[in-house]
């Protein structure tokens, strides 16, 4: 990339990081959980895709050094939900909500709290069973290089 679109794409990261703080500091994330309430897919499947979003542009940010700390997602409480539907049986909502547990794992901060979530066992599951190669194969490179989810396979003695 020539540097003038090196530097649109570092403006454009940092507008979205913007728009994400600025979401969660207005509650976007209370109220995509409010949303699922009234329980019709195409409205789950849209909150999933959101979360999704959320926890890649949150990862990013991390990555970065922009951020730091526990997940917004897991602050707001969303982890419950992301775990509850992290196997439906709709592939739309299964498939967001895979990703946004691979995304939110990449982060060391966020283990403990997944573990005692119930996420671990998902994202073994996302590891082993998911039907799409590149979130089947992030899932196993994240618990891969976790330390803090390394110990707890060795611990419960899962396999993966």
């Amino acid at each position: 990339l020539n540097e003038e679109t090196d530097q649109f794409l570092r403006c454009l990261l940092c507008l979205a990081d913007k728009l994400q703080a600025r979401l969660w500091s207005d509650g976007g994330i209370k109220a995509l959980l409010g949303m699922v309430r009234c329980g019709h897919p195409d409205v789950l499947a849209q909150v999933a895709r959101g979360i999704a979003n959320f926890a890649k542009c949150e990862s990013r940010a991390t990555t970065q050094g922009v951020k730091s700390g526990r997940s917004l997602l897991i602050e707001d409480g969303a982890l419950p939900w992301i775990v509850q539907h992290a196997n439906d049986e709709a592939a739309p909502i299964r498939r967001h909500i895979e990703l946004a547990l691979c995304h939110l794992a990449q982060h060391e901060v966020n283990a403990k709290e997944m573990i005692s979530g119930g996420a671990l066992w998902e994202l073994v599951r996302i590891s082993k069973e998911c039907s799409r190669e590149d979130i089947r194969s992030l899932a196993h490179r994240t618990l891969s290089s976790s330390p803090v989810f390394r110990s707890e396979i060795r611990r419960l003695g899962i396999q993966f």
